[in-house]
């Protein structure tokens, strides 16, 4: 063992233990020496690509632009002398991931109305400036001991009039299980992106399961086979607000602002338009609708055809380094049900190499 101090960047930031690891960096718990406050330090990788250096250096240039009691502030970036790699100094942010939340229990619909309003009103604020996050998430919301909630990790975040389909390297950027249609399909990505995403983090805080869960391909292939499972159960409006939230069409789906008033009550949202019904007996049913329910908590703070533009895609997760594009695989016959489940595990296939 040794007694070595633990590591100072620029001279000022003792690390301290590591809170967390994304794909393109890794976030420590540390002390600012010069102020003595405990801050959080986001470091990049030096097995990072390029790309993802450019992403990390956005993303410091994207949080230092906003300023939201619902955002992680930041307070200083810069980068280690000669070929340092470059670290991000935030606001330290005590508390539980969404993520661990669910892990404790489904949430009560009148909790997740409330979740779902305060991380749409950091939304509101994001979009008016301009920016997409297209990483909405359970992990990336943060909830602390009195209650606060925020909304992390901008660092695939792109401004609106510049927001790309996919990185250099041909890589859907975004999470699996979390993305919108649009972004599975390829095609241009809006504020409306933001909202479908939030709309299954809200879903899953219901249900204590990811709405579209299995492997990366199955959980983005099963956003072009069917719409999310609204639960008979729930209430209304919150019901009629995730079903607005999910709309296929972006262009049908309310705006963050708009989100906020649905889920504070305010106003109700609109009845589902008959030629948008789709009755599907076959659809399976999920395994949770078999099981006993999960217990409930309370939280103390609140009183078809398969795409072939999917087939060459690799889905970036914030765990993992994203691997060289394959070649997509040989046509497997005619559009349509028959043959989804060939394509399936063709995309399975590449996404494991």
């Amino acid at each position: 063992m040794t007694d070595a101090a633990p590591p100072l960047l620029a001279g000022r930031y003792r690390l301290g233990r590591r809170l967390g690891r994304g794909g393109m960096s890794e976030v420590y718990r540390a002390v600012d020496t010069r102020l003595r406050r405990p801050v959080a330090v986001k470091v990049f990788r030096s097995n990072a690509d390029e790309s993802s250096r450019r992403r990390f250096e956005d993303e410091a240039r994207l949080l230092a632009r906003l300023s939201h009691p619902g955002l992680v502030t930041v307070h200083d970036f810069g980068a280690e002398s000669g070929d340092g790699e470059p670290f991000l100094v935030m606001q330290l942010v005590e508390g539980r991931t969404l993520t661990n939340v669910i892990e404790s229990g489904v949430v009560e619909p009148d909790q997740v109305r409330e979740l779902g309003r305060r991380i749409a009103v950091v939304l509101a604020y994001v979009h008016e400036n301009g920016i997409v996050h297209r990483d909405v998430k359970p992990s990336n919301v943060l909830i602390t001991e009195g209650g606060q909630v925020f909304l992390a990790d901008f660092g695939i975040s792109r401004l609106a009039d510049a927001v790309g389909r996919m990185t250099d390297s041909g890589i859907i950027m975004g999470s699996a299980h979390y993305m919108a249609p649009e972004q599975v399909r390829d095609e241009e990505i809006g504020y409306a992106a933001d909202l479908y995403s939030l709309a299954l983090v809200l879903l899953e805080c219901l249900t204590g399961r990811a709405e579209y869960d299995g492997t990366k391909a199955e959980a983005a292939v099963a956003r072009l086979t069917r719409k999310p499972r609204i639960p008979d159960s729930l209430p209304e409006p919150l019901a009629g607000t995730l079903r607005a939230m999910t709309a296929d069409d972006p262009d049908e789906r309310p705006s963050a602002v708009r989100c906020v008033r649905l889920l504070s009550g305010e106003i109700s949202p609109p009845a589902p338009r008959a030629d948008k019904v789709e009755a599907n007996p076959t659809l399976p049913v999920h395994a949770a609708d078999e099981e006993p329910a999960r217990r409930r908590i309370r939280w103390p703070w609140l009183g078809l055809p398969v795409a072939a533009l999917v087939l060459g895609a690799v889905f970036l997760l914030p765990v993992e380094s994203a691997p060289d594009l394959p070649m997509p695989p040989p046509v497997t016959g005619p559009p349509g049900a028959d043959r989804l489940p060939v394509d399936l595990a063709n995309l399975s296939e590449l996404v494991d190499q």
